[in-house]
């Protein structure tokens, strides 16, 4: 689900024809895949102990013991070499974004997770590093307002996933070493900065004369009714039915989140394509 952030320089550049930016995009997604399977298993592998004390992660293939150690060192050795072998072959650049991805994570599986703050940037950077890994071997120019937003949404994100391991550990299920970095009321409050941060954000890039010129249309303001939509839904189910730990589980499992994204895709492609 999280790489899927990267077709989205293909959506903005409005690149919907074009069969070489669509394959691009298609490897890479692919390897990211690949590669981001191989980080998750060595942080599995990192985080046994915790994540055995967890109410959902204990149920997880190594937590749980129904894949064996050394399986899952064998697969993330795999996994790691084959992604990053055959992105070399197919791009420099490519093959640069997924090396730099990879490193970075490990560290942060390692490190630089128990950090507070500098824990959920990484988070952040990973997914601005999808859009990166898209440019490299498609050519698409990355505007600085795709990558601004979604380093956004990705600190939003992330602080709500943060929100639920606070709410673990005031119920006495402390799991994560960064968690004395974070209390209910820092978290709260940075969720609705960002949240207000995103939605400018997003809204100026919507009436910014570029995107206006490159669109042909001026009414692409409208659709941030869909992304408002969005985020006060997942603000509701955060802070409401406090069920934020996942956010690709909301996005699979809730019909009011699903129906606002389809809505919004919808409506961006609808007005790039008919010029409304």
């Amino acid at each position: 689900m999280k790489n899927l952030f990267i077709f989205m320089p293909l959506l903005f550049s409005l690149h919907f024809s074009d069969a070489h930016a669509w394959s691009g995009s298609i490897i890479a997604f692919v390897l990211f895949s690949s590669l981001a399977s191989s980080v998750y298993i060595f942080n599995d592998l990192q985080d046994l102990a915790e994540d055995r004390r967890h109410p959902t992660k204990k149920l997880r293939p190594l937590a749980s013991g129904a894949i064996s150690i050394p399986t899952a060192k064998l697969l993330f050795v795999t996994l790691a070499t084959t992604s990053l072998g055959v992105a070399f072959m197919q791009s420099k650049g490519l093959f640069g974004v997924l090396l730099l991805y990879f490193v970075l994570n490990i560290a942060y599986s390692l490190r630089l997770k128990h950090i507070a703050i500098l824990d959920i940037f990484i988070i952040a950077s990973g997914f601005v590093l999808r859009l990166f890994a898209a440019s490299a071997i498609t050519g698409i120019e990355l505007s600085m307002w795709i990558i601004l937003v979604t380093f956004l949404l990705a600190i939003f994100l992330a602080l709500a996933k943060r929100r639920d391991d606070v709410l673990l550990a005031l119920k006495g299920q402390e799991t994560r070493k960064n968690i004395d970095g974070y209390n209910l009321e820092f978290v709260n409050a940075a969720m609705v900065l960002m949240a207000g941060v995103v939605i400018v954000s997003y809204i100026q890039y919507t009436i910014s004369s570029e995107v206006i010129e490159r669109l042909g249309s001026s009414h692409l303001y409208l659709s941030s009714f869909f992304v408002i939509l969005g985020i006060l839904r997942y603000m509701q189910i955060t802070f409401v039915e406090q069920n934020s730990s996942s956010p690709t589980k909301l996005v699979l499992n809730d019909r009011f989140l699903q129906l606002s994204i389809v809505a919004w895709l919808v409506f961006f492609i609808a007005i790039v394509e008919f010029k409304w």
